[in-house]
């Protein structure tokens, strides 16, 4: 049965934080290839489809931005702010996982370019993703 809501609905997305490094601490980013936010760098993520279970839609993304497969991916919090993204209400649910080897990520999908920044020398990020890795280096007492 159909059911037509008389709501507007916000889109669901999914962002992934990806840590390597013990002591000097890494996370992976992408180099946006569209709008918005084209040529900055963000979290690797995207929308989840109608029929995909949150986590997989994380490690689908990961996948598909970054060619990283076997990630153990948990989730961090979702973030919802208004105005986040400019195409409209959307909704990310975040997750988190660490690499422990050196891995090659490679650039795919919607992502120019994929790399490794150590975590108190980030660049600009797109949307709303420089609070979402404060709140998570916070989170894991990555400041101490």
């Amino acid at each position: 049965m159909t059911y037509t809501y008389e709501y507007p609905r916000p889109a669901v997305t999914t962002d992934c934080i990806i840590i390597r490094g013990k002591v000097h601490r890494e996370v992976l980013l992408i180099e946006r290839k569209h709008e918005p936010f084209m040529g900055n760098w963000a979290l690797p993520g995207g929308f989840v489809e109608i029929d995909e279970d949150l986590l997989e839609g994380a490690i689908r993304e990961l996948r598909e931005e970054t060619n990283l497969t076997g990630v153990s991916l948990q989730q961090f919090r979702t973030y919802g702010k208004p105005g986040r993204d400019p195409r409209g209400r959307t909704v990310s649910v975040v997750s988190y996982g660490t690499l422990d080897n050196d891995e090659k990520a490679m650039a795919g999908d919607d992502a120019a370019n994929v790399q490794w920044f150590g975590i108190d020398n980030l660049p600009p990020l797109a949307f709303d993703h420089a609070e979402i890795l404060d709140d998570f280096f916070r989170f894991m007492d990555f400041y101490s």
